[in-house]
Protein backbone atom coordinates (compact mmCIF):
# COMPACT_ATOMS: atom_id res chain seq x y z
CA UNK A 1 0.00 0.00 0.00
CA UNK A 2 2.56 2.16 1.01
CA UNK A 3 4.38 1.89 -2.65
CA UNK A 4 1.37 2.25 -4.25
CA UNK A 5 1.05 5.85 -2.65
CA UNK A 6 4.20 6.70 -3.12
CA UNK A 7 3.97 5.76 -6.72
CA UNK A 8 0.59 8.09 -6.92
CA UNK A 9 2.68 11.13 -5.46
CA UNK A 10 5.81 10.68 -7.65
CA UNK A 11 3.41 10.27 -10.93
CA UNK A 12 1.79 14.04 -9.51
CA UNK A 13 5.40 15.30 -9.17
CA UNK A 14 7.18 13.62 -12.30
CA UNK A 15 4.71 12.83 -14.78
CA UNK A 16 4.45 9.30 -16.48
CA UNK A 17 7.50 8.31 -17.62
CA UNK A 18 9.64 8.75 -14.61
CA UNK A 19 6.62 6.99 -12.59
CA UNK A 20 7.53 3.91 -14.78
CA UNK A 21 10.99 4.15 -14.15
CA UNK A 22 10.53 3.99 -10.01
CA UNK A 23 7.95 1.64 -11.14
CA UNK A 24 10.60 -1.04 -12.79
CA UNK A 25 12.90 -0.45 -10.15
CA UNK A 26 10.60 -1.38 -8.00
CA UNK A 27 9.55 -4.32 -9.67
CA UNK A 28 13.29 -5.67 -10.47
CA UNK A 29 16.11 -5.79 -8.87
CA UNK A 30 19.90 -4.96 -9.02
CA UNK A 31 21.43 -8.25 -7.75
CA UNK A 32 24.01 -10.08 -9.22
CA UNK A 33 22.95 -10.86 -13.00
CA UNK A 34 23.45 -14.50 -14.64
CA UNK A 35 23.51 -13.43 -17.96
CA UNK A 36 23.54 -16.94 -19.39
CA UNK A 37 20.50 -17.69 -17.13
CA UNK A 38 18.50 -14.31 -18.36
CA UNK A 39 19.32 -15.25 -21.98
CA UNK A 40 17.85 -18.57 -21.19
CA UNK A 41 14.77 -16.62 -20.42
CA UNK A 42 14.63 -14.74 -23.15
CA UNK A 43 15.30 -17.57 -25.84
CA UNK A 44 11.67 -18.53 -24.51
CA UNK A 45 10.44 -15.97 -26.97
CA UNK A 46 11.40 -17.53 -30.21
CA UNK A 47 8.97 -17.73 -32.20
CA UNK A 48 6.27 -15.15 -34.37
CA UNK A 49 4.10 -13.18 -32.13
CA UNK A 50 1.91 -10.25 -33.13
CA UNK A 51 -0.16 -7.89 -30.99
CA UNK A 52 -2.56 -9.43 -28.82
CA UNK A 53 -5.02 -6.77 -28.94
CA UNK A 54 -4.83 -6.24 -32.30
CA UNK A 55 -5.43 -9.66 -34.06
CA UNK A 56 -5.40 -7.68 -37.66
CA UNK A 57 -2.21 -6.02 -36.88
CA UNK A 58 0.11 -6.49 -40.22
CA UNK A 59 3.21 -5.99 -37.22
CA UNK A 60 4.97 -9.16 -36.85
CA UNK A 61 7.84 -9.79 -34.29
CA UNK A 62 10.13 -12.67 -35.42
CA UNK A 63 12.76 -14.28 -32.90
CA UNK A 64 14.84 -16.70 -33.33
CA UNK A 65 18.46 -17.80 -32.78
CA UNK A 66 22.08 -17.79 -34.61
CA UNK A 67 25.47 -17.59 -34.53
CA UNK A 68 25.56 -21.19 -32.79
CA UNK A 69 22.52 -20.42 -30.56
CA UNK A 70 24.46 -17.22 -28.84
CA UNK A 71 22.61 -14.39 -30.28
CA UNK A 72 18.24 -13.93 -30.19
CA UNK A 73 17.48 -12.04 -33.14
CA UNK A 74 13.82 -9.72 -33.17
CA UNK A 75 12.79 -8.95 -35.93
CA UNK A 76 9.81 -6.38 -36.14
CA UNK A 77 8.16 -6.80 -39.84
CA UNK A 78 5.34 -4.15 -41.01
CA UNK A 79 2.69 -5.04 -43.49
CA UNK A 80 5.36 -7.64 -44.74
CA UNK A 81 8.77 -5.50 -44.80
CA UNK A 82 11.21 -5.07 -42.67
CA UNK A 83 11.53 -2.72 -40.18
CA UNK A 84 13.91 -3.19 -37.01
CA UNK A 85 16.20 -5.45 -35.31
CA UNK A 86 17.42 -5.86 -31.84
CA UNK A 87 20.19 -8.38 -31.22
CA UNK A 88 20.89 -9.76 -27.63
CA UNK A 89 23.75 -11.17 -26.47
CA UNK A 90 26.43 -12.01 -23.67
CA UNK A 91 29.11 -10.11 -23.07
CA UNK A 92 30.96 -11.86 -20.29
CA UNK A 93 28.84 -11.25 -17.15
CA UNK A 94 26.74 -8.97 -19.27
CA UNK A 95 23.56 -8.93 -21.37
CA UNK A 96 23.46 -6.69 -24.37
CA UNK A 97 20.58 -5.56 -26.81
CA UNK A 98 21.41 -3.52 -29.44
CA UNK A 99 19.02 -2.14 -31.75
CA UNK A 100 18.94 -1.29 -34.94
CA UNK A 101 16.72 1.54 -35.58
CA UNK A 102 14.91 2.76 -38.54
CA UNK A 103 16.46 6.05 -38.13
CA UNK A 104 19.91 4.74 -38.71
CA UNK A 105 21.26 4.94 -35.33
CA UNK A 106 22.12 2.10 -32.94
CA UNK A 107 21.45 2.59 -29.05
CA UNK A 108 23.06 -0.80 -27.09
CA UNK A 109 20.99 -1.88 -23.63
CA UNK A 110 22.31 -3.50 -20.94
CA UNK A 111 20.29 -5.95 -18.44
CA UNK A 112 20.42 -3.50 -15.27
CA UNK A 113 17.67 -5.57 -13.49
CA UNK A 114 15.62 -8.60 -13.62
CA UNK A 115 12.92 -10.54 -11.16
CA UNK A 116 9.05 -11.02 -10.46
CA UNK A 117 8.33 -7.71 -12.68
CA UNK A 118 10.59 -8.95 -15.74
CA UNK A 119 13.99 -8.15 -16.98
CA UNK A 120 15.00 -4.17 -17.70
CA UNK A 121 17.64 -3.05 -20.15
CA UNK A 122 18.63 0.29 -20.05
CA UNK A 123 20.74 2.65 -22.57
CA UNK A 124 24.53 1.97 -22.45
CA UNK A 125 25.28 3.75 -25.25
CA UNK A 126 24.45 4.77 -28.60
CA UNK A 127 26.36 5.37 -32.32
CA UNK A 128 25.41 6.93 -35.10
CA UNK A 129 22.95 9.06 -33.37
CA UNK A 130 22.04 12.76 -34.67
CA UNK A 131 20.62 14.14 -31.36
CA UNK A 132 19.22 17.31 -32.94
CA UNK A 133 16.59 15.43 -34.84
CA UNK A 134 16.36 11.83 -33.88
CA UNK A 135 14.82 9.90 -30.80
CA UNK A 136 16.07 6.33 -29.72
CA UNK A 137 15.42 3.63 -27.28
CA UNK A 138 15.89 4.79 -23.75
CA UNK A 139 14.70 1.30 -21.52
CA UNK A 140 13.54 -1.87 -22.82
CA UNK A 141 11.08 -4.20 -20.76
CA UNK A 142 9.64 -7.61 -21.11
CA UNK A 143 7.41 -9.36 -18.33
CA UNK A 144 7.83 -13.10 -18.94
CA UNK A 145 5.50 -13.75 -16.40
CA UNK A 146 1.99 -15.04 -18.05
CA UNK A 147 3.39 -17.89 -20.82
CA UNK A 148 2.00 -17.06 -23.87
CA UNK A 149 1.03 -13.23 -23.43
CA UNK A 150 4.82 -11.83 -23.11
CA UNK A 151 4.78 -8.24 -22.42
CA UNK A 152 7.41 -5.38 -24.39
CA UNK A 153 7.95 -1.85 -22.96
CA UNK A 154 10.43 0.41 -24.34
CA UNK A 155 10.95 4.14 -24.03
CA UNK A 156 12.17 6.48 -26.11
CA UNK A 157 14.30 9.54 -25.77
CA UNK A 158 14.88 12.33 -27.19
CA UNK A 159 16.59 16.21 -26.77
CA UNK A 160 13.59 16.65 -24.88
CA UNK A 161 13.93 13.81 -22.40
CA UNK A 162 12.64 10.52 -21.88
CA UNK A 163 8.77 9.91 -23.48
CA UNK A 164 5.97 7.96 -22.06
CA UNK A 165 6.28 4.41 -21.84
CA UNK A 166 4.83 1.99 -24.76
CA UNK A 167 3.75 -0.96 -23.91
CA UNK A 168 3.26 -4.51 -26.46
CA UNK A 169 1.39 -7.47 -25.05
CA UNK A 170 2.11 -9.92 -27.24
CA UNK A 171 0.54 -13.50 -28.32
CA UNK A 172 1.55 -16.12 -30.83
CA UNK A 173 1.42 -15.21 -34.37
CA UNK A 174 -0.85 -18.59 -35.18
CA UNK A 175 -3.26 -17.61 -32.11
CA UNK A 176 -7.01 -15.93 -33.08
Amino acid sequence: MRLLIALAIVIQLCGPASAQTVLAKSRTTQKVINAEEVFAQLVRMVGVWRPADNPDSSLRIHFYLTAGDTVLVESWEVRGEPHSLTLYHRDGKALLATHYCPQGNQPRLKLVGHGTGGLHFTLHDVTDLDPTSETHQHDLWFDLSEPGYPIRSETYASKEGVGAVERLRLVSAGKK
